[in-house]
């Protein structure tokens, strides 16, 4: 198996806290690099982040991994939050520009993703490996496919160690930024983001909201299996699958699934590629 590595979003009540337990053990099994843990906008989950990841150590003796956003936050609260996750161990960091919530005006001390890289490594050295987000189908507010590749580049020359891409099911979409990427003397490894289709009808909207782009033959596909779950599951499973494959055969480093919490979809997939 090749490497890979799996993102939960931080459970909130006892149940999803189960729930989430329950997914863990289960992918344990397929030997994880890392899990990495979301970071709720404007504090909702700021607890429940370190928390998680904490738990991802104690219970399930696993690399747990937080997400760290700089919008709507200090520069202060960002230290203490590194200096919190250094005691908790951690030696790897997801360093994001994230969304600013609904109703908040204020952006926080920090505007980029790039800041943030500056401010871990200034604080923290060589301490962190730091993790990015790269967008092979362009990033929904960039004003072009250029500006795109010059903010990474910025990210990279800030200090990111590597990046792990937002979801996409165009391989030839990673290849060409890859490539493109390559040629502007970007050369740390750039992990694909793998989305397993679980809900549809949420993943379009999902799609819309970030600049994904569903291929029209997947959404024709998925469309007329119309309400049989059982088709649309095994569908689902082999078109992810097949993109997995083709990543790795093109030379792709690891595998990063974003798993919603949920175990099913995303060992449809692992299954197939054993």
């Amino acid at each position: 198996m090749h490497r890979i590595s799996f993102e939960f979003y931080p459970p909130k009540t006892d149940q999803q806290r189960a729930q989430f337990d329950r997914t863990v053990e289960r992918l344990k099994a397929y030997r994880p690099e890392f899990m990495s843990v979301t970071f709720g906008a404007g504090g909702s989950t700021l607890s429940q982040t370190p928390e998680t990841v904490q738990r991802l150590r104690a219970v399930h003796a696993l690399e747990g991994v937080p997400h760290l956003t700089c919008v709507g936050g200090s520069r202060e609260e960002i230290r203490a939050l590194l200096r919190r996750y250094r005691t908790l161990g951690c030696t790897r960091i997801v360093a994001l520009r994230g969304d600013l919530p609904s109703g908040m005006a204020r952006s926080g001390d920090l505007r980029h993703a790039s800041e943030l890289v500056r401010l871990i490594r200034e604080e923290h050295g060589n301490h962190f490996h730091i993790e990015v987000a790269a967008y092979p189908e362009v990033h929904p507010q960039a004003p072009d496919a250029q500006a795109d590749l010059r903010h990474f580049k910025a990210k990279v020359e800030a200090g990111a160690s590597g990046a792990i891409t937002q979801y996409f099911y165009n391989a030839d979409a990673y290849f060409r930024f890859v490539e493109d990427a390559r040629k502007l003397g970007i050369h740390v490894p750039i992990v694909p983001g793998i989305m397993p289709i679980a809900n549809y009808a949420q993943l379009r909207r999902f799609s819309e909201a970030c600049g994904a782009e569903i291929p029209r033959w997947i959404d024709r596909r998925m469309r007329a299996f119309g309400d049989d779950g059982a088709a649309i599951r095994a569908f689902a499973a082999d078109v992810v699958a097949a993109l997995c494959r083709r990543l790795l055969a093109g030379g792709a480093p690891a595998l990063h699934f974003y798993t919603l919490n949920l175990v099913r979809p995303v060992l449809a997939v692992l299954q197939q590629l054993q």
